[in-house]
């Protein structure tokens, strides 16, 4: 069983600095810490742990679309140098009005993910600087990786049938033959 001596001080710590401001504090594993904060607090938590607690590198920062709890959860994943230790710092940000703290004046580096997740998700980083399109050209849809998204809509309205296709061929029909291999059935109404 690995020593947690290093991820639980680090818990005390927290809840002693920050008291009722963080919750859902826990040791997930051996070199992991998870906690959950508020938008108003993210900034605070984030800053306390980089220049106090010695947590120098943002690994990443992901969104996970709730879209039953209507909410998206940022995480904010952390990383200590010396100490090995993993923190992921979760935030829950309202799905109907997504707007979450800009942190790039934190992480430089987060400018490229919060720009990500304006695009993919459509939440709004006020005060991020940098182009509205990242990835995406000219698009006004839905953001794509929002849950609700449909993909295979899309595509069939977008690209299937456009003109200079006609001779297009399908990928998985193309395999088998080269193959022998069968389709599977599941992929089969994908299939033209």
């Amino acid at each position: 069983m690995a020593d947690l001596q290093k991820e639980n001080l680090l818990l005390e710590v927290l809840k002693n600095h920050f008291n009722d401001k963080i919750f859902d504090l826990k040791v997930q594993r051996h070199q992991r810490v998870h906690l959950r904060t508020t938008t108003e607090q993210i900034e605070a938590v984030l800053l306390y742990l980089k220049e106090k607690l010695g947590y120098k590198h943002l690994s990443h920062i992901s969104c996970v679309d709730w879209i039953e709890e209507n909410r998206f959860e940022l995480v904010y994943i952390l990383w200590h140098p010396e100490d090995k230790i993993n923190v992921l710092v979760k935030v829950d940000v309202d799905r109907l009005n997504p707007v979450a703290p800009n942190i790039d004046y934190i992480w430089p580096q987060a400018n490229t993910y919060e720009r990500e997740m304006r695009e993919m998700f459509g939440i709004q980083f006020p005060g991020l600087v940098g182009r509205k399109e990242l990835i995406l050209e000219d698009w006004d849809d839905l953001p794509p990786m929002r849950r609700d998204f449909d993909t295979l809509q899309y595509v069939m309205e977008n690209f299937e049938f456009r003109s200079g296709r006609e001779d297009a061929q399908n990928v998985r029909e193309t395999i088998a033959k080269r193959t022998g291999e069968e389709i599977p059935e599941f992929a089969k109404k994908y299939s033209r």
